[in-house]
């Protein structure tokens, strides 16, 4: 019986004006093809600001990551492959959040995980 797909989401709140982001699509893309079990979601902190809702985003990138347990890790992330491949694996692994998120950023997790599944 295959293995039942991942709840796990993997956001990458960006801007289109940011550089870093810009050359970050290209390494987040090729750590989403090598976890095809986990959802991948891009999104532009001002193309989808009723999306971010009252979540302020800073630093970019800024990665949010979670299913349906809660969030597993929201913050700034160095923009190398390894490092986001290292974090994605570590919280696929975890049975709960680790991560006492403000009510914001559970409520942006949800939304995003609904656009995903949909």
């Amino acid at each position: 019986m295959p293995a039942a797909p991942s709840r796990l989401l993997v956001a990458c709140l960006c801007a289109q004006w940011c550089s870093s982001c810009r050359e970050y699509r290209v390494t987040f893309d090729r750590v989403a093809a090598a976890f095809p079990d986990v959802r991948f979601a891009w999104v532009d902190v001002e193309d989808e600001e009723d999306l971010v809702g009252g979540v302020d985003v800073d630093n970019f990138p800024t990665l949010l990551i979670g299913g349906e347990a809660g969030v597993g890790f929201f913050g700034p992330l160095m923009p190398q492959e390894e490092v986001l491949a290292r974090l994605v694996r570590t919280c696929a692994e975890r049975t709960r959040p680790t991560v006492a998120a403000h009510a914001d950023v559970v409520a942006l997790l949800h939304r995003v995980r609904a656009l995903q599944s949909g």
